[in-house]
């Protein structure tokens, strides 16, 4: 699909959205959510961090479950390493995540990855929700502000602003200091327009981009993504030193073991 075709389709779905609700109808849309959990763990050393357990509660089935509280979302569909299929499908059915409809294999990079998961949703989908599995600390609050955003403007990120000075550098040296006005700390969930954005990870594989949000690819098209309110509390899991900050978080929500 030509950018010209992917901009028209982003345009006709969030124009539709906007009558919707000039006319005062409901503005409900279906939502897949495709959880992202098939990276590797290099800097975990050699733990893979999304069955690790979290206060009690492995990484993965924790990330899950703010998606399984969500109205927004009618269904989940979890992407993980091929051998990681059967243990990732049982501990989902252990801890009781219902909306899942799907687990499938990951890809060889995570665009592929995704795309696995984007092709794996239900066809009357009208906004993909993307996260991170290794994010097990998103709210439901920031999951249904990009969700809402999206369906009104085809593309929708959560962000938080960045608050520590950003400096750019080149061979050890300091080259600029930017204006972290202008800046921000991207987060997930990332939710897209389904049609748009499955057409959208099929260009950027064609085109071999390599990017690392699926936010980039659809500002490779031309097309805007909106920003949405983000939770400094949603960190990634990456190294052993995240697991005892997201312990600490869970702590302090009164969320711990189970």
């Amino acid at each position: 699909m030509s950018v010209k075709k992917i901009a028209k389709s982003a345009v006709r779905f969030a124009a539709r959205a906007a009558l919707r609700r000039s006319k005062g109808e409901a503005a409900r849309v279906r939502c897949s959510a495709v959880i992202v959990a098939a990276g590797s763990a290099t800097r975990m050393q050699g733990t893979d961090k999304i069955f690790v357990p979290l206060r009690g509660i492995p990484v993965v089935v924790r990330s899950c479950r703010a998606y399984q509280n969500c109205e927004e979302i009618d269904e989940i569909i979890l992407v993980v390493k091929k051998d990681d299929l059967e243990r990732a499908a049982e501990l989902c059915h252990t801890w009781g995540i219902t909306k899942l409809t799907k687990v499938v294999a990951g890809g060889n990079s995570r665009t592929e990855s995704v795309l696995h998961g984007v092709e794996a949703a239900s066809a009357l989908s009208d906004v993909i929700a993307v996260h991170d599995g290794a994010r097990p600390l998103v709210t439901e609050d920031v999951i249904h502000a990009a969700v809402r955003k999206a369906s009104v403007s085809g593309a929708a990120i959560a962000q938080v602003p960045v608050t520590d000075t950003v400096k750019t550098h080149k061979n050890g040296v300091v080259t600029g200091t930017p204006d972290r006005k202008g800046m921000c700390l991207v987060q997930t969930p990332q939710a897209f327009n389904a049609d748009m954005f499955r057409a959208v990870l099929d260009r950027c594989i064609k085109e071999r981009w390599e990017v690392t949000d699926d936010a980039s690819a659809v500002e490779l098209c031309g097309l805007p993504v909106a920003l949405t309110d983000g939770n400094p509390e949603n960190i990634k899991i990456t190294t052993p030193v995240d697991l005892i900050i997201a312990g600490a978080i869970l702590d302090g929500r009164d969320e711990g073991c189970e």
